[in-house]
């Protein structure tokens, strides 16, 4: 799982495989390729390593933090 972050280093959503959720486990997309497309299938975001960018490259969305487990106990 990767952390979304954004530019402020707030965390608003997280990459589990090629899903995207919000942080309330709802999915709101998928990464495909190098982009990320919404849940329709249309693209919102260019990845570029790590970086999230809009589409045409000029705004920066944010970045995935790296891979990390989450592990509940009990």
């Amino acid at each position: 799982m990767r952390g979304l972050i954004d530019r402020k280093g707030e965390q608003f959503a997280y990459l589990e495989g090629t899903i995207l959720y919000t942080l309330e486990g709802e999915p709101t997309g998928r990464l495909e390729g190098e982009f990320i497309l919404d849940l329709g299938g249309k693209k919102i975001w260019r990845v570029v390593g790590d970086g999230v960018y809009s589409l045409d490259g000029a705004e920066s969305i944010g970045y995935f933090g790296a891979t990390a487990s989450m592990q509940h106990t009990l």
